[in-house]
């Protein structure tokens, strides 16, 4: 029998040992050199598992979303009334008088308008909100109720209640005469030159302060040790926020702004509660959501009603996507992680 001994003591003084390939990776616990295992395919029991917690997520998906979708495409190739089964075959008719029609190009217009003018007001007033909200000031949780209810308040109420203020006879020219600024007394909601700021300044009093939580939930998660680190350095207040605070908040504000681009393309109920289906057009305020209700159903032609919100929901589909492609792209691969094998 060998002696471990003696073995021992010969590979402490340096004397080869020879091992073959799968012992000696084995022996150290190093990959083996030899040829790589087959990975083991998902099991069933796993699928049956991804399956049952996945399954119902996936038909509710598939049963409001992509069948709306694709039976409004469908509708979309008929001129139909709304009742019975379409058979008045007209192909892309529809489709084709959409972009013919100027009411629809000035509704896409209007769209775009809210869009930018959405993110350029609520933005930056949202960020200095959130800023000073998050510092150490009194009252700041009554302040924060504040902004916060007009968000949870319904848009009937809130569309009701600004119709009612911003009418020629209404709150808004009563205060301004009261005060001696008649002269500032105007027709709000039926100028086509105000009427769009007047409904941006709804839609962001609305809004405002979903993109204030949002940007608070942001600043808390920035750790406080960055910015005593800044102020040690001799960094001001503004540059610590341009400088430390703003970039770290990038993420947050990009994935607000996509959400309000999304809700700036679908608007409908503000702007129809307030101006109605037949004054939004003459003001300017008029949105595809509302041209298509007031098109299609409103008009008794369902099937045109149809293919202009399939036009609508590839439009924000196209910018969708478009956004994560270029914007949301570095948030998305920093949040993922995966392995090599």
């Amino acid at each position: 029998m060998a002696d471990p001994t003696r073995e021992s003591s010969s590979v402490s003084r340096g004397s080869p040992v020879v091992l073959s390939p799968g012992e000696g990776s084995a022996a150290v616990g190093l990959p083996s050199s030899g040829p790589r295992q087959r990975r083991r395919g998902v099991g069933w029991p796993a699928r049956l598992e991804i399956a049952v917690l996945s399954g119902p997520a996936i038909i509710i998906f598939l049963t409001f979303v992509i069948f709306p979708v694709a039976m409004a495409a469908y509708y979309g190739f008929y001129a139909w009334k709304g009742y019975g089964v379409p058979t008045n075959f007209i192909g892309l008719k529809n489709y084709v008088t959409i972009f013919h029609d100027g009411l629809f190009l000035d509704a896409l217009n209007h769209n775009a308008t809210i869009v930018v003018l959405s993110l350029v007001m609520q933005g930056p007033a949202a960020i200095g909100l959130a800023l000073l909200l998050n510092k150490k000031i009194r009252g700041k949780s009554v302040v924060r109720v504040l902004i916060f209810v007009p968000y949870v308040v319904s848009e009937v109420i809130v569309g009701t209640g600004w119709s009612l203020m911003l009418q020629t006879t209404g709150a808004v020219n009563d205060l301004l005469k009261n005060i001696g600024l008649g002269g500032f007394a105007h027709d709000w909601l039926s100028d086509p030159k105000i009427a769009i700021w007047s409904l941006m300044v709804i839609i962001s009093w609305k809004y405002i302060g979903f993109a204030v939580l949002l940007f608070l939930a942001g600043l808390q998660g920035i750790p406080a040790e960055l910015s005593e680190a800044a102020a040690i350095d001799g960094a001001s207040y503004w540059q610590t926020q341009r400088r430390i605070t703003l970039p770290l908040l990038g993420p947050t504000v990009r994935i607000w702004a996509f959400l309000s681009i999304i809700g700036s393309l679908q608007l409908f109920d503000l702007v129809y509660i307030i101006w109605g289906q037949y004054v939004s057009s003459t003001a300017g305020t008029s949105t595809m959501a509302t041209y298509m209700v007031t098109n299609g159903r409103n008009s008794g032609n369902f099937g045109y009603g149809n293919a202009v919100a399939v036009v609508l929901f590839m439009i924000s589909l196209v910018i969708a996507l478009l956004y994560q492609r270029f914007v949301l792209r570095r948030d998305t691969e920093g949040a993922l992680t995966g392995g090599t094998e």
